[in-house]
């Protein structure tokens, strides 16, 4: 890999130092590595933490409601995470190198203006995110504080349970990386107790042998597992497009490569995988005691499966963890607004992505088919943000992990030009590979909304996001041969071998 070109300058870089509970200036400038005080660990800690709420665990819970017995269901949770995870780990790799979020590097491949493209990407997804994160957290902690204090107006608690979660949300985001991280570590010693205590509480009418329902998503075991595990690994992978947000705060030459993988990789197979295995415990002890059917909600099973001593943590997770994750979310938006914006800095742009998430959420509480529409939406946004991640994956080791800092922020600093310009700001290689493997994959999508030709040759099962994957895969290595790049993207030392 090449070094970090450290020499390039980058007018208007001024230092600060990032700390908890005060707030960052840096935004999607470029952060100089004397700057940089953050860790794995640290990326390990935000995956880990923010993934304990419901918003990531409600995703073991529809294995179960497709028809799948314990086993089956874990299998799947267990092969779609490590996939999910595999995707994920790589993405981690830009930010060190390039001192910029993922969809600035994106630039490098894209073109400086083509990065708006991850920018849109990450931008909506995270609002989006933000917004279910809210909901089901709000939803956990109204329904856990309606039954332990046996509230009557349910409504009313709901709505002021979300204003809380936006309010903690909005502080911890503008606050900045440092406030967030702290949280995603207080997050693992708390909320983690108050889930292994679950699987005690939930555990007394677990059986290992539950058989499942029988009744199939798709019409058979073997469709309901694969659309289970590929949920899962999707999910994982959605947050390839972040992981600059957190790891571009890392020096390259202060952690390698390796350690950065093994932080990734494992914060998305255990640190993800495991709250969605919770997930699937908890679903089938209550599908095996009769709680709830499929159609239940999800947390609502949860709260009326527990005794009342327990109803104070299932609050604590739904409204520390649910702010946990939210703040993941609210604060890649905030950066992709500025990167979208440049005249909008780091806490302005936050300040807007938390007025529109928690605008989303009201919204989608009055009007539950704009909460559907919000489902739809991030499922049929995998198959444009898993090929970006995949071009991005590739051309990085392609380059051999070299960058031009400066040239990247071109577009942030309103210039035209950099090698990284190509035609009108645009790399059509990088554009069209991604457009391509895009547009297949919307061919093999099956949702609320319409049902692909392909996705009805496969019995409706949607594989849209791994065709788009798979596509990118093989054609951008296809078009770097036949469209070789200019030497200047490359490192010298990298040049002269070649």
């Amino acid at each position: 890999m090449g070094l970090l070109n450290s020499s390039q300058s980058h007018p208007g870089s001024l230092p600060t130092k990032d700390r908890a509970g005060r707030i960052e200036q840096y935004g999607i400038d470029f952060i100089p590595e004397e700057e940089r005080r953050s860790s794995p660990r640290n990326v390990s800690s935000i995956l880990f933490g923010g993934s304990l709420t419901f918003s990531v665990i409600v995703i073991g819970w529809f294995p179960i409601t497709f028809g799948l017995s314990w086993w089956q269901a874990a299998s799947a949770v267990i092969v779609g995470s490590t996939m999910g995870a595999a995707l994920l780990a790589p993405t981690g790799l830009l930010g060190p190198r390039t001192g910029t979020n993922n969809p600035v590097s994106s630039g490098a491949f894209f073109g400086v203006a083509g990065r708006l493209i991850g920018s849109v990407l990450e931008g909506s997804a995270s609002v989006a995110f933000a917004a279910l994160s809210i909901w089901t957290g709000g939803d956990a902690l109204a329904g856990a504080l309606t039954r332990f204090f046996d509230l009557q107006n349910t409504e009313g608690v709901r709505l002021g349970a979300y204003a809380v979660l936006a309010v903690v949300v909005t502080t911890v985001s503008v606050l900045g990386h440092s406030s967030m991280v702290f949280c995603q570590k207080f997050m693992i010693p708390t909320a983690g107790t108050c889930l292994i205590v679950g699987i005690f509480v939930y555990g007394v009418d677990f059986d290992p042998s539950y058989a499942g329902t029988g009744d199939y998503a798709l019409g058979s075991v073997h469709a309901a597992w694969l659309l289970s595990a590929l949920l899962c690994a999707s999910t994982v992978a959605s947050y390839g497009p972040y992981a600059g947000d957190w790891t571009r705060h890392i020096s390259p030459r202060l952690h390698p490569d390796g350690s950065i993988l093994r932080a990734m990789f494992f914060g998305g197979l255990f640190g993800m995988g495991g709250p969605i295995m919770w997930g699937v415990f908890t679903s089938a002890a209550l599908f095996a005691s009769g709680t709830p059917d499929a159609d239940s909600s999800f947390v609502l099973g949860l709260v009326n499966g527990a005794p009342a001593w327990f109803i104070p943590a299932l609050i604590y997770v739904g409204l520390a963890s649910g702010t946990a994750q939210a703040v993941i979310n609210t604060y890649g938006t905030g950066l992709d607004t500025s990167a979208i914006i440049p005249r909008l800095n780091r806490v302005q742009a936050t300040l807007v992505a938390c007025a529109l998430a928690t605008s989303l959420v009201y919204l989608g509480h009055f009007y539950a088919a704009l909460a559907n529409g919000v489902a739809v939406f991030l499922a049929l946004l995998a198959c444009s943000s898993i090929p970006w991640i995949v071009i991005l994956t590739i051309g990085h080791f392609h380059r051999r992990g070299y960058y031009n800092t400066a040239d990247l922020q071109v577009f942030n600093r309103g210039e035209r030009g950099g090698v990284y310009w190509f035609t009108g700001g645009l790399n059509m290689v990088g554009v069209g590979v991604w457009s391509l493997s895009a547009a297949a994959g919307l061919m093999f999508t099956n949702n609320e909304w319409f049902s692909a030709p392909g996705a009805r040759l496969f019995g409706g099962l949607d594989l849209g996001f791994l065709v788009a994957g798979l596509v990118a895969a093989v054609t951008y290595p296809l078009a770097l041969r036949a469209f070789p790049e200019p030497p200047e993207l490359f490192a010298p030392d990298a040049v002269t071998a070649r």
